[in-house]
């Protein structure tokens, strides 16, 4: 019988979790998880997996029991032979940092069943943000809100729960002219990789004011098709691809296209390097930078002041964006990219790493601008929000000679 200890924690996006996390493995947690204290521990989390591929990249090396670099499996795989290297480096315990983010269903099933297995032999300590991906199995659970790590019980209540009024838009500084009513049209467009094939011929038509869901298993090619109407696939380049009224290739630049698009996506959390203010990082949207290097506007900056405002964060405008929890980070990056207000949303995962606090917060946010604004959304998740209603889904459908795409409604 496993006589180590686990544990379900919940975590607020006001907490330091890296900050958190160290202080676990360096042997420092004081009151119940002290007991961990003596004990070897390692971080399976989203983020050691990708330093473990630049390792590999780095270093052409093969750490893996797979012989095949990780870079090379779909998300799910690359957890399943990650979870295989830290077991083989024989820790008492292993921290899993919201292990379940970015997983199909199918995925999460296969890696569930691995942590149950290795709950009757290892230490767990499993950190979440949302409360419906607590392990059913693992029976001590707690939720941390605040730096001093202290774990209190879970409250299920949800009445602290931020909400924006559809008054608390802020308008945009100009209006975009879309000529067509069809914003995006993939007529047929297929995509290979060294022969493999990826896409197979996929029909999509996405029109002014339409709010789409984007599904499929991990590895069908989601990434793939984003990159396509964002102009930055080159295998875009002599196929059927229409992207604001104009067929690839006939003369915009990637930059032509991006000003008619607002996007949101999980890594790009890790590309802003420099010291930029939370509110300098809110106003790059108008410019569509990584990071502000053009003077805004005094108009622009009162734009940023309204949307600080709506999502109830204007008192950390001056505080250093990379000094941000991660799901305040992302929640920024999100305003970010309506900020303003493009033809065409692309929110890639937007409520990974985030509470249920600041899900609720996004998700009020994306009912608002379908409700107040003409945008089109593209939202790519595996999760079924209740609230969030869809008016259509593209479904990615995996066969051997690559994604066929469906329309479900």
């Amino acid at each position: 019988m496993n006589n180590k200890p686990l544990w379900n924690i919940l975590l607020s996006d006001l907490v330091n979790k890296n900050q958190f996390i160290e202080t676990v493995l360096s042997g420092k947690s004081t009151g119940k998880l002290a007991i961990y204290n003596n004990l070897k521990g390692i971080l399976f989390s989203d983020i050691t997996i990708q330093k473990f591929i630049e390792k590999e990249e780095q270093y052409e090396t093969l750490e893996t029991t797979s012989n095949r670099r990780l870079r090379s499996f779909s998300s799910g795989e690359q957890k399943k032979e990650f979870l295989k290297y830290c077991l083989n480096q024989n820790p008492d315990y292993i921290i899993l940092d919201n292990p379940f983010d970015h997983l199909d269903q199918a995925s999460r099933k296969v890696l569930t069943k691995s942590i149950e297995e290795l709950s009757n032999s290892l230490g767990l300590i499993q950190l979440v943000n949302r409360s419906e991906d607590l392990l059913y199995f693992i029976e001590n659970k707690a939720q941390i809100m605040d730096d001093t790590f202290d774990l209190k019980p879970i409250e299920s209540s949800t009445n602290n729960t931020k909400r924006i009024q559809p008054e608390g838009i802020p308008k945009p500084v100009h209006s975009f002219e879309n000529k067509e009513n069809v914003l995006i049209k993939l007529d047929g467009v297929s995509v290979s990789y060294e022969e493999r094939p990826i896409i197979n011929s996929i029909f999509w038509t996405i029109k002014q004011g339409e709010f789409w869901q984007l599904v499929g298993p991990n590895g069908s090619g989601k990434s793939t098709i984003l990159s396509m109407i964002t102009g930055e696939n080159p295998k875009g380049y002599g196929q059927e691809l229409y992207l604001f009224g104009k067929k690839k290739g006939s003369g915009e630049s990637v930059w032509d296209i991006k000003k008619n698009i607002g996007i949101f996506s999980t890594s790009m959390t890790h590309l802003f390097k420099r010291n930029h203010t939370l509110e300098q990082m809110i106003l790059s949207g108008f410019f569509d930078s990584i990071g502000l290097y053009t003077q805004p506007t005094i108009l622009q900056k009162q734009i940023a002041d309204q949307w600080l405002s709506a999502i109830q964060i204007s008192h950390l405008r001056n505080k250093n964006f990379n000094q941000l929890s991660l799901g305040l980070q992302r929640v920024a990056l999100i305003v970010r990219a309506v900020i303003k207000h493009p033809p065409l949303i692309i929110l890639d995962e937007p409520l990974e790493g985030l509470d249920d606090n600041n899900s609720a917060l996004v998700i009020d946010l994306i009912n608002i601008l379908l409700q107040e604004t003409n945008m089109t959304i593209i939202y790519v998740s595996h999760r079924i929000e209740p609230r969030l209603k869809p008016t259509s889904v593209f479904e990615l459908i995996p066969s051997e000679t690559g994604s066929v795409g469906r329309i479900k409604y």
